[in-house]
């Protein structure tokens, strides 16, 4: 029973560790990148336009994107770890 509680709260702890890290990225890329170092960025082109501003309309959503399948592919991994994978 002890066990189980252990092995329970460090699937939890893995859990919420990789919740906090995905969104750490996700924060990163949409509020830093396209607001606090959009001057910075200012002078790289993309695609007509400048990166900060690209990150602002299309790279913080891929990034969102490309986070729920990097999400989903972890927790996976950490099911399996774990012993409850399907």
């Amino acid at each position: 029973m002890a066990d189980d509680k252990t092995n329970a709260a460090e699937y939890w702890k893995a859990n919420v560790r990789l919740i906090f890290g995905c969104l750490a990225v996700w924060a990163f890329v949409s509020y830093g990148c396209a607001i606090l170092f959009r001057p910075l960025l200012a002078g790289i082109p993309v695609g007509g336009t400048d990166l900060g501003f690209w990150f602002a309309q299309q790279g913080s959503i891929l990034t969102f994107i490309a986070l729920i399948f990097f999400y989903a592919w972890k927790m996976n991994k950490l099911d399996e770890k774990f012993g409850l994978g399907e």
